[in-house]
């Protein structure tokens, strides 16, 4: 391993399932809008989770058929998502293992989570210390597929872009990673596995476990 080599996850769908929080947290903010709604589901929100919160708030509003403007509704969501933050949010299956693996390459996370939320999830769950860098929307221009967040975490590591590579569950990941010419690799177990049928990453795995081995590969010794 070379702490030259940068590897950026990102964090819902990828490190952490967040969709019952998330889940919550909308349906807080919908019963606080209008009462007689019906909550929706956490399978139905994990459809909706990508792109950040003002999307999902948005795809919430037309799942609940409520003609209310975005704008009026995500603080009340990120008001609610605030005070659950960490009540159900868990990393997934192997996701501490492959970290501890992975200790000698630089290590960060990109996220369309606000940075604060990003940065108070991982300290929660005792991960925030594995990485050089959380930064998520409000700390780097524009989000995701925007590749600025890469770029800056690129030169910030000292990294070239052939000696990185991103990870997330969607192709908003892979997008992302294209657009600063880094290598992409794709988890199927988050949010939007569906989405690489149309846009693959380089390497799709379906445990993450198997990333150190996949790294070794595209950084021979």
């Amino acid at each position: 391993m070379d702490a030259a080599h940068l590897v950026v996850f990102d964090l819902d769908g990828t490190l952490v399932d967040s969709s019952q929080d998330l889940t919550s947290a909308f349906n807080a903010a919908l019963a606080r809008l209008a009462p007689r709604a019906a909550p929706l589901s956490a399978e139905r929100v994990r459809t909706m989770i990508g792109g950040g919160a003002r999307n999902l708030v948005a795809r919430g509003l037309a799942a609940a058929q409520l003609d209310r403007p975005v704008e009026e509704v995500l603080p009340l969501f990120l008001e609610s998502y605030r005070s659950c933050l960490l009540e159900r949010t868990r990393c997934y299956p192997g996701v501490e293992e492959t970290l501890d693996r992975l200790a000698g390459y630089r290590l960060a996370v990109l996220s369309n989570k606000p940075g604060d939320l990003s940065r108070e999830i991982l300290e929660g769950l005792g991960l925030a210390g594995r990485f050089f860098r959380i930064y998520g929307v409000g700390d780097v221009p524009g989000k995701k597929p925007d590749p600025a967040g890469l770029y800056l975490l690129l030169a910030e590591a000292g990294a070239a872009a052939r000696e990185a590579v991103i990870v997330g569950d969607s192709a908003v990941d892979v997008r992302t990673g294209r657009a600063a010419g880094i290598a992409t690799v794709g988890v199927s177990y988050g949010f939007d596995p569906d989405s690489f049928v149309n846009e693959p990453p380089d390497f799709q795995l379906a445990d993450l476990r198997e990333l150190p081995n996949r790294l070794t590969l595209l950084w021979p010794a």
